[in-house]
C-alpha cells in the first residue's frame, strides 16, 4: 500500500531522472578513470544506451530495479496489491519487452550489450568495470 498522497507521489515521480542518474555517473566515472572513452545517451543506436563505447561497439545500460522489473516474479504480485496496479504492471512489462527488443536489434547490428542493475553498480562498481573490460578484451581478441 502506498503511504503517500497522490500529490506527494506525483512530486516524487516528476523528480525521477532519465539521464545522468547517480548509477550512470558512478559507472561512467569508473570507466573514465580506467581510460575508456564513451558517448553518453548515444542517440544513433536503438534504445539510446546510457554509455556507448563506440570504438569497441559496446552498449551499456544502467537499469533501475523497479522500472525494469528486476525479480519480476516477486515484484509483480506486490504491484497487484498496490494503488494503480494495472498501470504499473503494464508499464514495467512493456519496459521489459522493449529492453529485449533493443538487445536483439543491437546484437543484430554487431554490438555487445551489457545491462547492469543499479544496486550492482552502487554496491560494486569495480566488478561492473571488470565485466566491461572482459567484453572489450573479447572483442579485441576477435579482431
Amino acid at each position: 500500500m502506498d503511504n503517500l498522497t497522490k500529490a506527494q507521489r506525483r512530486k516524487n515521480m516528476q523528480h525521477i531522472r532519465a539521464k545522468d542518474t547517480s548509477i550512470e555517473v558512478r559507472l561512467r566515472k569508473a570507466l573514465w578513470n580506467k581510460g575508456y572513452r564513451y558517448r553518453k545517451n548515444y542517440d544513433k543506436l536503438p534504445g539510446k544506451p546510457d554509455i556507448a563505447l563506440t570504438k569497441y561497439k559496446v552498449a551499456i545500460f544502467c537499469d533501475s530495479e523497479f522500472f525494469h522489473g528486476k525479480d519480476w516474479e516477486v515484484l509483480k504480485p506486490r504491484l497487484e496489491k498496490s494503488n494503480n496496479s494495472q498501470y504499473w504492471i503494464n508499464k514495467i512489462s512493456r519496459n521489459r519487452e522493449r529492453d529485449d527488443e533493443i538487445n536483439k536489434r543491437l546484437l543484430f547490428e554487431g554490438w555487445t550489450v551489457i545491462r547492469f542493475w543499479g544496486k550492482d553498480i552502487l554496491s560494486n562498481v569495480d566488478e561492473c568495470v571488470k565485466v566491461v573490460e572482459e567484453a572489450v578484451w573479447d572483442i579485441e581478441m576477435k579482431e
